[in-house]
């Protein structure tokens, strides 16, 4: 088996699943049973969809990214709250002087071979060899999106721990992390490392990397907090109850970086639709909404600039703030927010 595809958990991993709430007789479930079904009903629709004539699904012309200096990353401010927009859902948080990688994904392909899957742009803002020291990566699932082997393999050895979802950890260990440098979390696990605290909270997705591994392991978004700022992470995740429960526990936020692509009514389950991203930031009593999972990666067949545009329209006259960086761009908490439509 090649190795990017990693290991279903076994071990240590495999006891701590058995354990959760969360798992059912031999896999993870959603609230309230909630599974994707893309039976054979579904697929002449796919098929409709993905061979439609005049959708434009990546840019017909490639769009700038901004290219960082990596060394502006190693100085350390132990009052700002920077996050840093390298595509798709993977950010650099710096929070106080605590850096944080978000499901680094910086790979050319969002699959397990370099042919599929590609990226719309060659380059990427600052390469994971280039990355600085980390205190911490923090890993929503075990999609190839989110969880790349290539990126793991750079900076493994330049992060202080790995905080997944129970099982995620077991792919970490394949690829040479120590196991003393993963924590695996449940829904509602919480923990506090320097100023932060973390909260692995409920999503609602699916998960598996090799076919075989359908939902072995946990699929979860993330609360961040520092003594200055909260920050919401919601992963992957179709439209749920869950978001309100979140913020009426743990919120509000003062930015959420909110799924908002990649979404189709056939599989709405496990993706949220843009006006469903909306309610999501409002359930959360967010802040500021930053539409991420969109303008990298063409993994659904809708137009590849549709969501932010969809989101915008169904955000108009709600008195909500939408941060739309490009990628590579910053968004520094108590400053200016990106706001330019890039994407045109």
């Amino acid at each position: 088996m090649l190795p990017q595809f990693g290991q279903p958990p076994k071990g240590e991993h495999l006891l701590k699943i058995k354990q959760s709430k969360n798992y059912g007789e031999n896999s993870f479930v959603n609230w309230d049973n909630i599974k994707m079904e893309m039976g054979l009903g579904k697929m002449p629709d796919m098929f409709k969809q993905q061979f439609k004539r005049g959708v434009e699904k990546m840019p017909k012309k490639p769009r700038d990214i901004i290219k960082r200096d990596p060394s502006e990353f190693f100085v350390q401010n132990d009052t700002m709250v920077r996050l840093t927009w390298f595509g798709h859902s993977s950010f650099l948080a710096e929070i106080e002087g605590t850096r944080i990688l978000i499901d680094p994904m910086l790979g050319s392909a969002a699959a397990p071979f370099k042919f599929a899957v590609k990226r719309f742009y060659t380059e990427v803002p600052v390469t994971a060899e280039n990355l600085p020291p980390v205190d911490a990566v923090i890993l929503s699932h075990d999609h190839y999106d989110h969880l790349d082997y290539e990126t793991i393999l750079a900076i493994k050895d330049k992060v202080g721990c790995f905080y997944t979802p129970l099982g995620v950890g077991s792919h970490l260990e394949k690829w040479g992390v120590p196991l003393e440098n993963i924590v695996e979390m449940d829904w509602w696990d919480a923990i506090s490392f320097k100023n932060i605290d973390l909260t692995c909270t409920p999503s609602q997705h699916f998960s598996g990397r090799r076919g075989d591994d359908r939902d072995k392991t946990l699929w979860s978004s993330w609360s961040i907090k520092s003594p200055n700022s909260s920050i919401f992470f919601t992963g992957d995740s179709g439209y749920f109850k869950g978001f309100k429960e979140i913020g009426d526990k743990l919120g509000p936020f003062d930015i959420c970086l909110t799924e908002c692509g990649q979404y189709n009514r056939l599989w709405r389950e496990n993706h949220m639709m843009p006006e469903e991203s909306l309610q999501a930031f409002l359930d959360l009593r967010g802040g500021v909404l930053v539409p991420i999972h969109w303008g990298s990666f063409s993994l659904s067949p809708h137009p590849w600039d549709e969501p932010v545009e969809r989101l915008k329209k169904a955000a108009a006259g709600k008195d909500v703030v939408i941060a739309t960086p490009q990628v590579g761009e910053s968004i520094i908490l108590g400053e200016a927010l990106p706001v330019t439509e890039w994407w045109k």
